[in-house]
Order: C-alpha cells, then sequence, then structure tokens
C-alpha cells in the first residue's frame, strides 16, 4: 500500500536533520513503549511484517501527527484488539478487565537482552535458481497493492540495474497478511535518479533498493 510512511522522493517534509549525540529515548514512556511492544511481540500472534504493516497502515494524518514511539503504540493497539488479547473497552478503562490468551507466554527483563540478541533471521534455503544476476537490467512492475509491499512508490514501473543478489528470504508481502513466508529471491536494485525523477533530477544521483524478485521483471 501506499502508506504514509513511504516518503522516499516526496518533497514538502523539510529536510532530515539528524540530532548531535541523540539520546536512545528522548522520554521516560518510550522505554516502556519499547518494552511492552517486545513484551507483547513475544506472544507469537503477529509477524514483524504484520506488526510493519499495523504501524504503516495508520490515517495519514494520524502517522504524521505523531511520534516516533507514538506510532508503535497505537499500531499495537490494532494489533492486540485484532488478535483478542484485549477489546475498546479495555483501551477505554486502560486496564484489563479479562485474562489475556496467551498468559503462559512472557517475556521476562532478565531474558529480554537474549531475545533481542537472538532477533528473528528471515533468510531461508533456495528452492529454485535466481531469475536475475548482478549487471541485468530490470524494470520494476507497475503494481499499487492495497497490502503490504516494501516496493517504494518512487521505484514503482522504473528501469534499474541488478546489484548484488542477497539470497532467499521471507517475502513480507505476504508474511504481513497471515499466507505464510513464500520465500523469495532478494537483490539489490539501483536506479538513475534521472529515472526516477526526471530531467529535475541530479544527473550525479543513484538510488540502490533490496527488492524481492516478485517486483522484477526483465527490462
Amino acid at each position: 500500500m501506499n502508506g504514509p510512511q513511504d516518503l522516499g522522493g516526496r518533497m514538502g517534509f523539510g529536510a532530515i536533520t539528524p540530532e548531535t549525540d541523540e539520546p536512545v529515548f528522548h522520554a521516560e514512556w518510550e522505554k516502556r513503549a519499547l518494552g511492552v511492544t517486545l513484551a507483547c511481540g513475544a506472544l507469537g500472534h503477529w509477524t514483524l511484517d504484520e506488526s510493519r504493516h499495523a504501524r504503516e497502515s495508520l490515517h495519514p494524518a494520524d502517522y504524521y501527527g505523531s511520534s516516533y514511539y507514538e506510532i508503535w503504540i497505537k499500531a499495537l493497539e490494532a494489533l492486540l484488539e485484532r488478535h483478542g488479547e484485549l477489546n475498546a473497552e479495555e483501551l477505554d478503562a486502560g486496564q484489563a478487565l479479562q485474562p489475556g490468551l496467551m498468559t503462559d507466554r512472557r517475556l521476562s527483563a532478565s531474558n529480554a537482552a537474549a531475545a533481542l540478541a537472538k532477533g528473528g533471521p528471515v533468510d531461508r534455503a533456495e528452492t529454485k535458481p535466481a531469475r536475475f544476476e548482478p549487471g541485468d537490467r530490470i524494470r520494476t512492475i507497475n503494481a499499487h497493492p492495497r497490502g503490504h509491499t516494501r516496493l517504494p512508490t518512487y521505484a514503482v514501473d522504473k528501469p534499474g540495474t541488478v546489484e548484488a543478489v542477497r539470497g532467499v528470504h521471507v517475502f513480507p508481502d505476504a508474511n504481513a497478511h497471515g499466507q505464510g513466508e513464500q520465500p523469495q529471491w532478494l537483490y539489490t536494485v539501483r536506479f538513475a535518479g534521472l529515472d526516477l525523477w526526471g530531467p529535475d533530477a541530479d544527473p550525479k544521483l543513484s538510488v540502490s533498493i533490496d527488492a524481492w524478485e516478485p517486483y522484477l521483471e526483465p527490462a
């Protein structure tokens, strides 16, 4: 979906201005927001792709008017309600009114660091040869799906060149919607700025993205 997070190449949002010595958290409540999100993820109801899609599915006005961790919490509320761990009445009350569904699955503070270090690898075994190789000219598909996608809008229906083959990985477009992992080959693809943004672009500019095989066709 062309969600509010998809800002690459758009004008009017201002420059990115990194903070000098930026702190990990800007407020105490952000620490709790991260902790609650990790603990709820450990319940096992959803995948990383579904959680990302939940954040990207917020209404644009809500998304742009929220801070980073506010977006996390709003998406987490939607995920917990979707999977039956809470309901609207509990959200209004600010407390649990009934037992949770997965009370036996808890991420303790003592295990949090190990769980984060373990991560969630998404590389998978090859089941078929890669369709493309470095140097191949490709064109991205012209697609604006209603569901999740990792193909940026600015790179839709554009010519590019395969830079590298990155192996087989979980396909987020399917995994975000409970359709299984459907592993696909992943490539790094380079685009010329002129192809992305036309004659007003910097002619020396190029952009590389990681793109799954279903996004690509031979040029």
